[in-house]
């Protein structure tokens, strides 16, 4: 045995098995633990042979961001509001290196992710890990096991996911396909919400009274609050082809609210939700959580050159305190398709 290992590590390993005290057994836990906590972490192995590792890499920094004719200098990944969109396949491991460069202290959440081996990667702060701190850095690894759709990341530290959110898309690994039809193009369509004050002096002025936070001035897609807000400039407009499918990616970035959903004469077709496949179903609303995700399809119309149409999401809610009772809005815009005699009169100009 000395040779091994010490006498006082035999000894303490002898007390632990011939005395069970509650004491010792938990000091066995701490032993057991503490040991498997300094492997390294696990390559989990999948049958997708064409599995790769993505790198990511977040700088969380600072950017001056203007809506509703308002400038504020807002907390952001690369500078980005919403954040950038991170795509893997099923199977693939994903690594993202965070570094801080504002003075709060920050950690990320990829959420719905089941972190399989890999719970310190999960990001609630002060519960999985010690915040990043500024000027310090921080790497999450883990890898997508048996999910495909759409998830996304945000902060976990106070409220700085008013700010801080971004798609996390999931594309089945490369020899699967989508048990639907193949959309003629993918769009993330992210709801969110706009604070002309700072999100973080709200929320702490709202643990200071005990009374409920400041609701949002407007609520946004794709960071954008559309034309039925004061003062507003900025409207997300998507640009489709008529007779085509595309597959919009919707994601409930809003803090607290349950949205509703829709597009102007369009029905969706919902075939996923949190990253998991559902029996298709029509539909002309989506109702979507706090956080929750959902896949649906927009099959445009034969024949509607240059026409728009709104799209447009406002909250639910039967609680008698406060909320943002606003509408949001973008456009659906078809645009014309270009045909020979087209091309001809234009080559004329």
């Amino acid at each position: 045995v000395t040779n091994s290992i010490s006498i006082k590590t035999y000894l303490h390993i002898k007390m632990i098995l011939t005395v069970p005290s509650s004491q010792a057994l938990f000091g066995a836990f701490l032993f057991a633990t503490s040991f498997f906590w300094t492997l390294p972490e696990p390559v989990l192995a999948t049958s997708n042979s064409a599995s790769v590792t993505r790198h990511y890499k977040f700088d969380i920094k600072l950017a001056n961001v203007t809506r509703l004719c308002h400038t504020k200098s807002i907390v952001t990944v690369n500078g980005k509001f919403p954040g950038p969109r991170i795509v893997v396949r099923e199977g693939d491991r994903l690594l993202v290196k965070v570094v801080n460069h504002v003075p709060n202290n920050i950690t990320l959440h990829w959420h719905g992710v089941r972190q399989l081996g890999s719970g310190w990667s999960d990001g609630p702060s002060y519960i999985t890990q010690c915040p990043i701190k500024t000027g310090q850095s921080y790497v999450y690894n883990f890898t997508i096991v048996g999910q495909r759709g759409t998830l996304f990341w945000h902060a976990h530290f106070s409220w700085l996911r008013a700010t801080l959110y971004g798609p996390l898309i999931l594309l089945p690994s490369h020899n699967q396909s989508y048990p639907f039809q193949k959309p003629y193009k993918e769009v993330p369509i992210l709801f969110g919400e706009w604070w002309n004050a700072d999100p973080e002096a709200v929320i702490a002025q709202a643990l200071q009274t005990g009374g409920g936070p400041n609701v949002s001035d407007a609520y946004t897609i794709n960071g954008l609050p559309g034309p039925l807000y004061n003062c507003s400039k900025d409207t997300y407009k998507l640009k489709v082809k008529p007779g085509k499918t595309y597959l919009l990616r919707l994601i409930n970035a809003a803090l607290n609210d349950e949205l509703f959903f829709t597009i102007a004469n369009h029905t969706l077709i919902v075939v996923e939700a949190d990253a998991s496949y559902v029996k298709p179903f029509e539909s002309d609303t989506i109702l979507l959580g706090p956080g929750q995700t959902t896949n649906v399809l927009l099959k445009t119309k034969p024949n509607y050159p240059n026409s728009t149409f709104f799209m447009l999401a406002r909250p639910y809610f039967t609680g008698t305190g406060t909320f943002d009772n606003s509408t949001v809005a973008g456009i659906l815009e078809y645009t014309k398709p270009y045909n020979n005699q087209t091309i001809i009169t234009n080559l004329r100009l």
